[in-house]
C-alpha cells in the first residue's frame, strides 16, 4: 500500500473559548477522493486551513507527503499541494491566462521566466476547463462559476499530487457542478499518484463520487469510511436534521434521497445545511 499523501493526527483548534476542531484525524491516499462533509459550523473551513498550512492547530500534527507541514516553507508546500478555495480575491486585474499560469510560479527560477513547457501546460489546462474563449478576459469580471473553473485550471497546471478543494461547485449550476465532480474523479484516475480532499455540503454528490467520506459534526469526526457506511438514515437525521432514504440506483451506485426536515424534533435547526 502506498504511503498517504496527507495525514492529520489528533488535530484540535479553538478560537478563543470556541472549540472548533477536536481530535480530528484523517488520511488521504494516492488515487483516492476523500470528501469532508458536515453542516455549517462543523469545522470544515478551519480544518481545510489547517491542512493547507495557513493555520497552525493548537494540538496534533499534519504531515504532507511524509514531511511535517509546520516545517515546510510556503514554496515547499506549493510544490506539493494545490489548494482550490471557494473564492480568490486578487489585487490586480490578471487575465484568465495569467491566473492559470500562476500555478507554475512555485517551480520557476529567480527571474520568474516561464519555459515553453510551462506555457504548454497553461494552454492545455485552459482547453481542459473550456476556458480558451475567456483566456484574455480579466479574472475579476468573471462569474463565480467561471472563476472556479479558472482556479481548477490553475491547480491542474501546478501539477502536484495532493489537492485540497473547498466547495468547488458552490457557484456552479447543476450541469457544471456535476461536470466538476466528474472531472476531479477523472483526473485522479488518470494520475494514480494524485489524491484529492474535497470539502462539500452536497451529500448527494459526495455519496456518488467519494471513495471515503469524513463526516464532521461540531468539530469532531462523527464517522468516516465508505459513503454507504457513513451515510445511514440515523446519522443523517442526527447530524443534518433531515429524514432521508439511502440505497442503490439501477446501476448499483449508492444514493441519498432527502425526504423532509425534522424541524420540531429538536434536530431540524440544521436541516437547511443538507446541501
Amino acid at each position: 500500500m502506498s504511503d498517504p499523501l496527507l495525514v492529520a493526527r489528533g488535530v484540535s483548534h479553538a478560537f478563543g473559548r470556541a472549540q472548533v476542531l477536536s481530535d480530528v484525524s484523517l488520511a488521504l491516499a494516492p488515487g483516492r477522493l476523500l470528501v469532508v462533509a458536515g453542516p455549517n459550523g462543523a469545522g470544515k473551513t478551519t480544518l481545510l486551513r489547517v491542512l493547507a498550512g495557513t493555520l497552525r492547530p493548537d494540538a496534533g500534527e499534519v504531515r504532507l507527503q511524509g514531511a511535517a507541514l509546520a516545517e515546510l516553507s510556503r514554496r515547499e508546500i506549493a510544490r506539493r499541494l494545490a489548494v482550490v478555495p471557494q473564492e480568490s480575491h486578487v489585487p490586480f486585474p490578471f487575465s484568465v491566462r495569467e491566473m492559470v499560469a500562476l500555478g507554475r510560479a512555485p517551480f520557476l527560477g529567480p527571474l520568474g521566466r516561464e519555459a515553453p513547457s510551462d506555457r504548454e501546460r497553461t494552454e492545455r489546462a485552459l482547453a481542459e476547463l473550456e476556458l480558451e474563449g475567456l483566456a484574455s478576459r480579466a479574472y475579476p469580471t468573471l462569474s463565480g462559476g467561471e472563476k472556479q473553473r479558472v482556479l481548477l485550471a490553475r491547480a491542474l497546471v501546478q501539477g502536484v499530487p495532493t489537492w485540497l478543494l473547498d466547495e468547488p461547485t458552490a457557484h456552479m449550476d447543476l450541469g457544471h457542478g456535476l461536470q466538476c465532480w466528474e472531472r476531479v474523479r477523472g483526473w485522479i484516475e488518470a494520475e494514480p499518484g494524485r489524491g484529492c480532499l474535497l470539502v462539500t455540503h452536497d451529500l448527494l454528490l459526495a455519496a456518488r463520487f467519494a471513495d471515503e467520506l469524513v463526516l464532521l459534526d461540531q468539530g469532531r469526526v462523527a464517522a468516516s469510511g465508505p459513503p454507504s457506511q457513513v451515510l445511514t438514515p440515523e446519522r443523517i437525521a442526527s447530524v443534518y436534521g433531515v429524514e432521508a432514504l439511502v440505497g442503490r440506483d439501477a446501476e448499483g451506485r449508492f444514493v441519498v434521497s432527502p425526504l423532509r426536515s425534522l424541524a420540531g424534533s429538536g434536530r431540524g435547526d440544521r436541516a437547511e445545511n443538507f446541501r
